[in-house]
């Protein structure tokens, strides 16, 4: 019912390999993604200088690549020793995890330390360059570490 002919599959796609156009298909296509690639890092590298403006840091302190981690960690207010954890990425499920709650963690001292809620947690983890423009760019104010608030002192603030 079905006659395929194998072999004239697989010299056609040899054929497509050995051919110019797949090449230059293959190099646009990684050519436009490291377009791509780049704006998005230079517009997290403006956001975060923004951000590290607002905290009162000095800009230049977002474009250093492990030091902004500190700098972004003590804004956050984390511990800059934290940024050890890193090192466990290298321990098979113990490390993606750890990593994963100190980058929940970071990314939401950081939008407490800024006012902000749950949900903007949420957005900066994950749509962080946008989410990190708006803090950047938007009218949040930097309020020196993050407002931590309990059930208590919640109740209080409802009762008056």
């Amino acid at each position: 019912m079905y006659d395929y002919d194998y072999a004239s599959t697989i010299s056609s796609l040899e054929n497509l390999e050995n051919s110019n156009e797949f090449w230059t298909a293959i190099g646009a296509f990684f050519g436009a993604y490291l377009v791509v690639f780049l704006v998005v890092a230079v517009l997290q590298i403006i956001a975060m200088w923004k951000i590290f403006t607002k905290a009162g840091e000095k800009g230049w302190k977002a474009i250093i690549p492990i030091y902004n981690t500190i700098i972004l960690f003590k804004i956050s207010g984390i511990s800059p020793w934290w940024i050890l954890l890193y090192l466990t990425a290298f321990i098979p499920f113990v490390g993606p995890v750890a990593i994963l709650v100190l980058t929940i963690c970071q990314a939401n001292g950081l939008a407490k330390s800024f006012g902000k809620d749950i949900g903007y947690t949420v957005g900066l983890l994950l749509l962080a360059p946008i989410f990190y423009m708006i803090l950047g760019f938007g009218n949040s104010e930097y309020s020196g570490k993050p407002v931590e608030t309990t059930a208590v002192e919640e109740n209080n603030n409802s009762a008056e």
